[in-house]
């Protein structure tokens, strides 16, 4: 039986699937928030979620709207104060995984949330930092999710936000950043791998129906592939009644909020 999927459906299954269970996970809002809340709700249902306003433990049973969303205090195992969260669990060590989105990224994984276009007269202003840049440095390993477009995947980020390999090979460890720094980005058409010396973005997963040339067609720089490159497994019939069940209670209520 064929399941039919959307590229934003396998993006974010892929991505949740990369959350180990038990790992102690600091989440973004947006596509990170979706993909690791999915991730509780199948194969890790152990994983602790954190959010940059103090929950520790949230187990949503909708998507947050954003950080100040009552619905992850409510649901959380205990709240504490944000300069814990960022003390005591993220510089203290306690985190494994980062779990970021972005509005560009570059080719060793720096990611722009600031601006787009002049910082003085910006194009687009974007919500900015938060507390990305922290996470991004101290997380044992960050993963990062984003649609890839050459609007997104870029040669030259508008604005350094959050570093990620900087400019490549041991830029980390010169610098004194502790985490690991992102091992894997996830988009609607593949999963990129730093590579284990120079830390430049290679497509190692190629999603099903996605060819080669439309990879390196989204992207700003000349695209390193992997020797080994494999195919993404599709997504499961459980994993999308899952994702979508999320996506209509999500809906649902946020529109019930409106009212």
């Amino acid at each position: 039986m064929t399941v039919e999927y959307s590229a934003d459906e396998i993006m974010t299954i892929s991505a949740a699937r990369m959350l180990r269970n038990g790992a102690v996970c600091f989440v973004g809002i947006g596509l990170p928030s979706k993909a690791a809340n999915l991730a509780r709700l199948t194969q890790g249902p152990d994983i602790v979620l954190i959010y940059e306003s103090g929950p520790i433990g949230a187990k949503p049973s909708i998507l947050p709207l954003s950080i100040g969303d009552g619905e992850l205090s409510a649901t959380a195992d205990t709240t504490v104060s944000t300069s814990e969260i960022f003390t005591f669990w993220l510089q203290g060590g306690r985190i494994d995984v980062g779990f970021l989105g972005a509005a560009q990224i570059d080719r060793f994984a720096n990611i722009n949330t600031t601006v787009i276009g002049q910082y003085d007269k910006p194009s687009v202003r974007l919500p900015g930092a938060g507390g990305a840049p922290e996470i991004a440095g101290s997380a044992g390993e960050v993963l990062i999710i984003l649609r890839q477009s050459l609007k997104t995947f870029v040669k030259q980020l508008d604005f350094m936000t959050s570093v990620g390999h900087g400019d490549g090979g041991d830029y980390r460890k010169r610098n004194g950043l502790r985490g690991q720094g992102p091992v894997a980005v996830i988009s609607d058409l593949g999963i990129l791998e730093p590579d284990g010396l120079s830390k430049e973005l290679t497509l190692t997963s190629l999603h099903p129906a996605v060819t080669l040339d439309e990879v390196r067609a989204a992207t700003g720089w000349d695209l390193k592939v992997s020797p080994d490159l494999r195919m993404t497994p599709a997504p499961t019939p459980d994993e999308l009644l899952v994702l979508r069940e999320l996506e209509r209670r999500t809906t649902l209520a946020h529109s019930s909020e409106s009212l």
